[in-house]
């Protein structure tokens, strides 16, 4: 079963929305390291569900907009090795802001 991202109050899961901070010159290499470490490395870890990467306007800010299962699947991605090599090198790149967060409130037309 293909998992997407699911924004929804009260959804039995874990938002990491983690804005980059990146020189312009630079937004795309960083774009598509963390595609690259998607691919490789988050995605197969379990709980994983969905991430989403997003470039600014401004050419100075990526954002990753993550969804784990909990809170335990998200700190046991951190603790893997594999996944923590993916984020040297982004942090080598990028000056990263994580914060962690759950679904408060959606809203939007109706279709």
């Amino acid at each position: 079963m293909s998992k997407t991202t699911t924004i929804e109050a009260g959804a039995p899961l874990l938002t990491l929305i983690n804005v980059f901070t990146v020189e312009p010159a630079r937004q795309e290499e960083l774009v598509a390291l963390l595609a690259t470490a998607t691919e490789k490395a988050m995605r197969h870890r379990p709980g994983f569900i969905s991430a989403n990467i997003h470039r600014s306007l401004d050419q100075r800010h990526v954002a990753n907009y993550a969804q784990w299962a909990s809170r335990e699947a998200f700190e046991a991605m951190m603790a893997d090795p594999e996944a923590q090599r993916h984020m040297q090198a982004v942090s080598a790149m990028a000056q990263a802001a994580p914060v962690l967060y759950e679904v408060a409130s959606v809203h939007g037309t109706k279709a």
